[in-house]
Formats: C-alpha cells, structure tokens, sequence
C-alpha cells in the first residue's frame, strides 16, 4: 500500500473523482471474474489472447526487439514462434493473477508445489533471515502463498501503483491474504535489517530484475545486451549476511507450477559483491534460455543506454 507521505509527495498518485470512479468500476468487474471456475478463466484466457496477438499485437515492436537480441542465432520463424507462446502464456498469467484473489489454500496447493524449504527452515531454527531472488517468469504472483509453507515471514518488495488505489487494495489483499507482507521498495533495505535487529526470521523477497535509472553503478551485460541493476540486493546481503538463495519457477502444466528454492551463498559477507549479482544474473539467464516464452518479454528491460563514466562489470 501506498503510504500517505508518499502520496502527498507525488501527484502521479492523485486520483480525481471520475477515474477513481472507473478504477473501482473496474476493479469489480475483476472480482467477479475471480470467482469463475478455472475453466472459464482459461476461456477467457484464450479469447484475450486472439485479441492481443492478433487484434492489437501488445507491444509487438518491444518484444521482437527484445527476442532478436536475446537470441540472434534463432531464425525469424523461430522468433515468432517464442513470441506465439510468450502471447499465450501472458494471457493465462494475467487470468491467473485474477483468479489469485479468490483462491483458496486448497486450490492453490493443488496447483503451486514448491521445492527446497528444508534450508530455509534449518536456518529460520537459528533465527537466520534469508533473501529470495526472483524474477519476472511464469507467475510469480501466486509466490506469495509460500507463506503458508514458510518459516519466515515473507516480505514482499513491491512497486506501489500510482493512481489507482482501487487495484492496488486489489493486488494486496491476492498477496497478503496468505500471511506475507507487501513493503514498498524505498522501504525494502530498512524493514530487512528491521526484522535482523529483533531476531525475527523473514525472507526478503525481491524481484531483483527490475529497471533502475539510468544512472545505476552496475551494468553489466544481460541477454546479449547492456542493462543496468539495483545494487540494493548486494549491499542488504552484505550487510545483514543473510544467505541467498534463487527462485526458479517452473511450469509444469496449463495452471500448475513448480516453485523450487536454491542455494546461491550461505554466508554472502564473504563473496565480493559484485559477484551476488552476477551468479544471479547468470543464473536468470541459464532459466530464460531454456523456456524463453515465460519470461516478461513485453516490459522494455533495456530501454536505457550506459552512461559515459559507467564500466560494465563483468
């Protein structure tokens, strides 16, 4: 949630009555939508995805752009083919992410394993507060039922959404209803060590490949191209030594997923902190090139150019 302070400071979160108005209107037709049985919601699914692939081609320019990049050694028909099945797998995570503020424990058990808690537990025993590095791959928002299976509290970094209150309460209840809290990113490093100082066990969840300004210190190479990173991850490994470990998501199925933990560094304190984002770095790509069709081809993750003064680490 966005906090007050927050929303007094800027006026992209300003709300007037009609859009607030349209934005609720909204917002009630996607509960009701979420209460559908699964199989109307892939219905659904499916009728959107004729329409975003082939009546409005979302963002086909960004993605195409995005995949010759990613994978020059592919063919043009092999470009399209990932970018049919990448239209296909959007549509069912934006129907799935819908349907997440109705499900129930049961359904979603049935449908997200996860795999690799027992270190996270043997470290929560000894009061030991962990870092999850994520991505934008497959459905990472029905992650956060984790929380019902996990000895941390789950702290979930999230960007607040501006000017649309109605959804954001929205999204925070399909997250927080399993016991996870949502922390705004400029707020991220402060509740980690927070929860360090009072002995409290929690996981810092972050979804570690999003966009920073331009003016980043770290840019590396990512994808065949040069892409800034937030350095927030290392410097909050390092400073609280919390282990890390890397969520790889797997889709098993139409609707059925495999969320698996990994051990990256147990005791970061001692790695040279370049090197916590290069693993992770690296490991993202070993994810993404071998199903390249779940990751977020549609964001522009490379909209930025380095700066003069700015060294690529490699």
């Amino acid at each position: 949630m966005v906090d007050e302070s927050l929303r007094k400071k800027d006026k992209r979160y300003h709300e007037g009555f009609f859009k607030r108005t349209l934005n609720g209107f909204v917002v009630l037709l996607l509960k009701l939508v979420s209460v559908l049985p699964f199989w109307m919601i892939y219905g659904i699914a499916d009728f959107f995805y004729l329409i975003v692939r082939y009546a409005i081609g979302y963002r086909k320019k960004v993605i195409l752009d995005n995949l010759r990049h990613a994978f020059p050694e592919k063919s043009e028909q092999g470009i399209e083919k990932i970018m049919a099945r990448y239209y296909r797998h959007f549509c069912d995570f934006s129907l799935e992410t819908i349907k997440l503020h109705s499900m129930s424990e049961k359904q979603m058990d049935k449908r997200l394993t996860v795999k690799g808690l027992e270190p996270t537990i043997r470290f929560a025993e000894k009061g030991r507060s962990i870092m999850l590095l994520g991505f934008h791959y497959n459905n990472w928002e029905w992650c956060s039922s984790i929380q019902t299976k996990a000895a941390h509290k789950l702290l979930m970094i999230v960007n607040p959404i501006r000017g649309n209150m109605a959804f954001e309460k929205y999204i925070e209840h399909s997250r927080g209803k399993w016991g996870g809290e949502s922390v705004p990113v400029h707020k991220s490093a402060r509740a980690a060590i927070e929860y360090v100082r009072r002995g409290e066990p929690a996981v810092l969840w972050l979804a570690a490949d999003q966009t920073p300004p331009a003016n980043s210190p770290f840019w590396t190479m990512f994808l065949n191209r040069e892409a800034p990173f937030f350095t927030g991850p290392e410097k909050i490994a390092i400073k609280t030594n919390q282990p890390i470990f890397f969520l790889h998501l797997k889709k098993l199925k139409r609707g059925h997923y495999e969320a698996d933990f990994s051990l990256l560094f147990e005791d970061p304190s001692k790695v040279e902190s370049k090197d916590i984002l290069l693993t992770y770095i690296r490991k993202m790509e070993e994810v993404i090139r071998e199903t390249p069709e779940y990751y977020l081809w549609s964001h522009r993750r490379w909209k930025h150019s380095r700066p003069e003064g700015i060294e690529l680490t490699m």
